[in-house]
């Protein structure tokens, strides 16, 4: 006679399988990914479905990665394809992406790695060179780790993916670009006019000036057009140019600015005296562009060399230029007069030992999205149409009229970006005394009564900070840390992460930054809400009036009353009052022009009698006819930043590829002012700086002590616990068989 509850075990056995494989079966159809991260890193941003689901065509990427790399290699490859599975999901039959075994030589030497590799190749993808722990020592290999984006026929790359971090704002910048791209193409009225100008007479001196190839430029170039206007779906037209006579030549050098040469006989060489130019000229619309076909280096000892240039590497410009011709990046506005920082550096103080004060590194980030327009109010109002214009440390006055630009922008609806500073920084005279500090002067350009109007006050003084930057002082300083109290270090605390373009940002580093202070009474005369973004802690206090920023000589206040905290930068939107309401507007001064005619050459000294002579020749003015609606008292919803800070723009306090707090929360911010927020919290969820909270040495202790001892002593009341808890049970089933 069978068991009953062996039967019993063997049925229950088999239903727990089939449970499982119908488990598994259903997980197949309907599969779910649950993110458990805080700022959801391993799921794709609203900014990343939005891209993929509105995809106009196919989009394909092929990676190329080679096999068995060391970590952390091997984990970016894991993560890569984790988040193309996801893009996919999200995209549907429009998203194809396909992984490329390109092994190494020394590990694979297939038929299919080489012609994997000679693809890779081809789309520009270059092996990187990576270090890996073998046998006790650290070696170099080569290894594939880039991938290519190809929409239609155009084609966008990532030729090293080296980290994980901000790997998905890589791609889906990418692909917004691509799409975009694709956008613009098809909706252009025109092409976009592209023309050699090439003179034949070159040919004869070409083999005397190392330019050898010259003679093939136009078959060269015409072979680059072909592939351009492959990817730029056929919006290319092309003609070449032999320019012979001398006056064109001329008028191209001035119009273009084309490099023209000339030369003298040269007898022994059989050469006749003649000149010639070469270059590429770029034309759409009202927008030109000339590039250079050759260069000219000037080499010490070995005098003057000319190089053609690489075919590669200007059909890249070309496409660069093509594309902020046509509009695919949003314009951002740049003050670039007033005495306001350079996008690029200062050559020349660089060759005399001075810091170039250029914004290289802000201007690389930021045109990644944005076609930077420079503006100079000195002739020329502010364009129609910006998001955002960028206003950083200007130090020469503003006229009134300059001021009514910059209030009129705002009014129509384009939000401005404010780094300022509260001092200018001189330093001393070469030839004064030895050691002697720079000095500090208060600016004052007239922005200020423009920014109180409208509910804001920058302090004159710097904001010193008991959490600050430490430095390590050189042992030839007697080693150490050194506090530098004007370089606050702004964390969680000080720092407000409600919006969403301000999530994750955890810590700052700021440097010679000044307190802001609202003006209530101005605020409500608008209707604006103000978000205090930064503050510094509670142990901060100012410097004013006398201005000394060597840190052997700064001391923190001992009375702790001195001591509070300051709030450091806001964001004000909402709708606004122009500053000139009510009140006389002004004219532009006599010499002030809104544009500037480049053949005019410079105006000759008696200023004030040509402009008399001139309007003498104007006709009359009928007095019948006015004009309406030049003047805007109140604003479009508009935003101002105002952070007074400039150097958080500097070289030295943001990093080229854009993963530093401090570079993500520049980045975000201009977003935010361009109200691309989507691309802001994208940008931010992968930060990964996340500082302890400040706790006091008795505090710490506890934790230590309570980690050490604790524990072991709380596992083992459990213990006890559970061991009284089954004692108790097992007398209580005696007393009920007993009784």
């Amino acid at each position: 006679m069978s068991n009953p509850i062996f039967k019993e075990n063997y049925f229950k056995l088999i239903l727990y399988m089939v449970v499982v494989v119908l488990i598994n079966v259903a997980g197949i159809t309907l599969f779910f990914r649950a993110d458990l991260t805080q700022s959801k890193m391993f799921s794709l941003s609203p900014a990343s479905n939005e891209a993929v689901a509105t995809l106009s065509e196919p989009l394909t990427i092929k990676v190329f990665f080679s096999r068995n790399l060391p970590a952390p290699h091997n984990n970016t490859e894991r993560y890569l394809r984790d988040l193309l599975e996801e893009y996919a999901a999200g995209a549907g039959d429009r998203f194809n992406y396909t992984f490329y075994d390109v092994s190494s030589e020394d590990e694979a030497d297939s038929a299919v790695a080489e012609e994997n590799k000679k693809m890779a190749k081809d789309y520009g993808v270059s092996p990187v060179q990576i270090r890996q722990l073998e046998s006790d020592e650290f070696k170099s290999k080569l290894a594939y780790m880039g991938l290519v984006i190809i929409h239609g026929d155009l084609i966008e790359k990532l030729p090293a993916i080296t980290s994980t971090n901000g790997l998905e704002y890589q791609l889906t910048t990418a692909i917004q670009k691509l799409n975009n791209k694709v956008s613009a193409l098809m909706r252009l009225d025109e092409k976009v006019k592209i023309t050699l100008y090439l003179s034949s007479s070159l040919n004869t001196i070409a083999p005397f000036i190392n330019l050898n190839q010259l003679p093939q430029a136009p078959a060269l170039v015409d072979q680059m057009i072909e592939k351009i206007n492959i990817k730029s779906l056929g919006q290319v037209e092309y003609r070449l140019v032999d320019v012979k006579d001398k006056a064109q030549i001329e008028q191209l050098s001035k119009t273009h600015d084309l490099m023209a040469l000339n030369w003298p006989d040269i007898p022994d060489k059989q050469v006749k005296a003649g000149q010639g130019t070469a270059g590429l000229v770029m034309e759409y619309q009202d927008k030109s562009q000339s590039l250079p076909l050759i260069s000219v280096l000037e080499i010490p000892i070995i005098g003057t060399t000319y190089q053609m240039a690489d075919m590669d590497a200007l059909e890249e410009v070309i496409l660069g230029t093509m594309e902020k011709m046509i509009g695919i990046n949003k314009n951002i506005g740049y003050l670039a007069d007033h005495g306001t920082h350079s996008l690029m550096p200062d050559r020349m103080a660089m060759m005399q030992g001075r810091q170039g004060g250029g914004l290289q590194v802000f201007n690389q980030l930021i045109s990644k999205r944005y076609d930077i327009k420079q503006v100079n109010l000195t002739d020329e109002s502010v364009p129609q149409g910006l998001n955002c214009l960028v206003i950083a440390r200007p130090t020469e006055p503003f006229s009134d009229y300059e001021l009514l630009q910059i209030d009129q922008a705002l009014m129509n609806g384009t939000n401005i970006a404010f780094f300022i500073d509260a001092f200018n920084e001189i330093m001393p005279q070469q030839g004064g005394a030895f050691g002697m500090p720079p000095r500090y002067e208060p600016i004052d350009t007239g922005l200020e009564k423009l920014l109180n109007h409208y509910g804001i006050k920058v302090s004159n003084a710097y904001a010193l900070d008991k959490s600050c930057y430490v430095h390590n002082k050189p042992q030839s300083q007697g080693g150490g840390e050194q506090d530098i109290f004007f370089m606050p270090r702004l964390k969680e605390t000080s720092i407000n992460n409600t919006p969403a373009y301000m999530k994750n940002i955890k810590g700052l580093i700021a440097m010679q930054i000044s307190p802001v202070e609202l003006i209530k009474e101005n605020l409500e005369k608008h209707d604006v809400t103000a978000d205090r973004l930064l503050s510094t802690s509670e142990e901060a206090w100012l410097m004013k009036d006398n201005i000394h920023l060597n840190p052997m000589f700064i001391q923190p206040p001992e009375s702790a009353d001195d001591l509070r905290a300051y709030d450091l930068a806001y964001m004000i939107h909402g709708t606004f009052t122009s500053y000139f309401k009510g009140k006389p507007l002004p004219q532009k001064e006599s010499g002030e022009t809104d544009t500037q005619d480049p053949a005019a050459g410079e105006p000759d000294g008696d200023a004030e009698n040509n402009n008399e002579a001139e309007a003498s020749k104007a006709p009359e003015t009928l007095s019948e006819v006015s004009s309406e609606n030049t003047f805007k008292e109140q604003s479009s919803p508009a935003k101002i930043f105002v952070l007074p800070c400039a150097n958080m723009l500097q070289d030295n306090l943001l990093d080229p590829e854009g993963r530093s707090t401090n570079s993500t929360f520049i980045l975000n911010v201009i977003d935010h002012m361009n109200n691309q927020d989507s691309i802001a919290a994208m940008r931010s969820k992968q930060q990964t700086l996340n500082p302890l909270a400040d706790t006091t040495s008795a505090h710490r202790s506890f934790i230590k002590a309570f980690n050490i001892a604790g524990l072991p002593f709380l596992v083992i009341l459990f213990g006890f616990g559970v061991w009284f808890r089954r004692s108790a049970k097992q007398k209580k089933i005696k007393m009920m068989f007993l009784s």
